[in-house]
């Protein structure tokens, strides 16, 4: 085996030097990264820093008839009510008699405070846009294609026993619900 010049073995040198530089530069990045949310637009204060299952946590969406509406992160098993609070309680216009406050939360959920009016203050008219299945009531269920009273109830109880339902796909799971109400489910309802 030749030996290596001593011109070789300063290039071999500064060749391994430059990977281990770049590589602890790529390292260093990739924490700085991870340690930050970035999403313009929306900004958190350190206690409300979003996280996911991963640490135990649920992350919701707070809107509607709440003083500070926004994205919260709450302990594993928090309720309802512990959503609403952390976003500065329900204000003056808020009818939180038809929430379930003691509903747990589910990671994804949104909470939406209805208003007096019967909606909140960002949802549409009913029948221009999707219902909320964290706020609909059996009459609102009952108004969509395919779905009876009887129905309506289920979905309520089935949303209430899980605390929350963070995708429409998870009533299929309920008794009574097929492909074709599913369908109808989808287009009528949001999360």
């Amino acid at each position: 085996m030749p030996q290596l010049s001593r011109v070789q073995m300063l290039v071999y040198g500064g060749l391994a030097i430059a990977v281990l530089l770049v590589g602890a530069r790529w390292i260093r990045s990739g924490q700085e990264a991870s340690q930050e949310f970035q999403n313009p637009g929306l900004e958190f204060q350190a206690d409300q820093a979003p996280r996911g299952p991963a640490t135990g946590d649920v992350v919701v969406h707070v809107a509607g008839a709440v003083r500070s509406p926004g994205v919260y992160r709450l302990p594993a098993g928090s309720r309802v009510i512990d959503a609403v609070e952390r976003a500065g309680g329900a204000n003056a216009d808020a009818l939180s008699g038809s929430l379930n406050l003691a509903a747990r939360l589910a990671d994804g959920q949104q909470v939406l405070v209805p208003d007096r009016s019967g909606l909140s203050s960002t949802s549409s008219p009913a029948g221009e846009g999707p219902i909320s299945l964290g706020t609909a009531t059996v009459d609102q269920l009952d108004e969509i294609d395919g779905i009876g009273p009887v129905t309506a109830q289920l979905i309520i109880d089935f949303r209430d026993s899980r605390g929350g339902i963070s995708s429409v796909e998870e009533l299929d799971r309920i008794s009574g619900i097929g492909p074709a109400t599913m369908g109808a489910l989808r287009d009528a309802l949001q999360p």
